[in-house]
């Protein structure tokens, strides 16, 4: 399984995303439960109003499904976003 970064950039549609937040929060919850997005969280320092996601696929198309299937970019509540491969190393304790 390949681990892929996800970043979300959000414009200034707030109250519209605070609408659909909690569909948002129970999608990913899902996935994390599958396995398939072990993390998630939306940026709180002075850059751009956004989120990083971290999943795990076979494929970058995977990956794809994944973001469009998301409550926020089929209402259009993400501005952009980008997929990128990420080897990461996980700590084994």
């Amino acid at each position: 399984m390949t681990t892929w970064m996800i970043e979300y950039t959000y414009d200034d549609q707030d109250a519209a995303r605070d609408e659909h937040r909690p569909a948002h929060r129970a999608y990913l919850a899902t996935l994390a439960d599958a396995g398939s997005m072990p993390a998630y969280g939306r940026f709180t320092d002075e850059g751009p109003a956004g989120a990083l996601l971290v999943a795990r696929a076979g494929t970058k198309g995977a990956v794809e499904d994944m973001v469009r299937a998301d409550p926020f970019v089929k209402a259009g509540l993400v501005a952009e976003y980008r997929i990128r491969e990420w080897p990461a190393v996980w700590e084994q304790r």
